[in-house]
């Protein structure tokens, strides 16, 4: 096959600005002034004869013909990086990032972690957590597992599991709660997603009380409050199994409202990596024993 003569340099600077978002932030990646990397990309965009990006005050963003670009020029430098490791006879070690929102990370995925790291020798999982909002194109993630409906723009997206959210409290507090109603004289911790109580009151035939106090955005803190006596959290009950177990959680009630579930996230435009592959594959075994 015929080939052009491919600007190498300009290809690689494009895949590290869009990754990173930011010219500056580019820069600092690769080691070169901000003036190097717009210089590179004007370079690339004449010689290709189309506008890459569109540079707006919340930073920079792929024009059609950029994001067409991305994903064929990020796999072909990770293919010439796993066949140079093959050539100089270097174990190849897989990079993979992955963001996950922090109540699935401490309570499904951080006590498996040494058991996929042990089947998969090759594939270094680097996790980073979050509260729930992530961009895995921005944040340079190959995958995401984040807590929601399951459709969220320019991603594709596979169910793990379900969460449905039940009150948790510690013991201290259940000896308090008989019914349903023993719950308007308690605090009740409650979330950003602000209907959580209200729908899981109108599940059991309920009026929710009047909601005050501080929301917070992480479901570990409130947990923690909880466990401290400090109200009635509502929360995804898988997540929390190992503190109720341990007896430092209780569920004085088995009613739930569905919320949400988790889900593994990718980029729709960005080609499957075998890495992304294997850990989609033990993350689907997992969940099935």
């Amino acid at each position: 096959m015929d080939r052009p003569d491919i600007p190498l340099n300009g290809l690689r600077v494009f895949e590290v600005a869009l990754r990173q978002g930011s010219f500056t932030r580019a820069a600092i990646e690769l080691r070169v002034t901000q003036a190097a990397v717009s210089h590179q990309i004007a370079r690339l965009e004449d010689r290709l004869g189309v506008t890459l990006f569109l540079r707006t005050s919340g930073g920079l963003v792929p024009t059609d013909e950029g994001r067409a670009l991305y994903p064929v020029v990020e796999h072909g430098f990770d293919t010439i990086a796993r066949a140079l490791d093959r050539i100089t006879g270097h174990r190849h070690i897989e990079i993979l990032k992955v963001g996950v929102v922090t109540t699935f990370a401490v309570g499904w995925l951080l006590p498996r972690l040494a058991a996929f790291q042990r089947s998969h020798p090759t594939i270094d999982l680097r996790i980073s957590t979050n509260n729930n909002r992530v961009e895995v194109l921005r944040e340079g993630l190959d995958m995401a597992i984040r807590y929601g409906t399951g459709t969220w723009t320019g991603l594709k997206a596979e169910l793990l599991l379900d969460a449905p959210l039940s009150p948790l409290c510690a013991p201290s507090v259940a000896h308090r709660l008989a019914t349903p109603d023993d719950l308007c004289g308690e605090i009740l911790l409650r979330s950003y997603r602000g209907d959580e109580w209200p729908r899981w009151f109108a599940g059991v035939d309920g009026t929710c009380p009047p909601l005050t106090g501080p929301i917070f955005d992480s479901s570990i803190a409130i947990a923690n409050i909880a466990m401290d006596g400090g109200g009635v959290a509502l929360l995804p009950v898988a997540m929390f199994a190992r503190l109720i177990d341990e007896g430092r959680l209780v569920q004085p009630f088995s009613a739930h409202v569905a919320a949400g579930s988790y889900y593994l996230t990718w980029p729709a435009d960005r080609p499957v990596t075998p890495e992304m592959m294997d850990f989609a594959d033990w993350l689907r075994a997992e969940m099935c024993d």
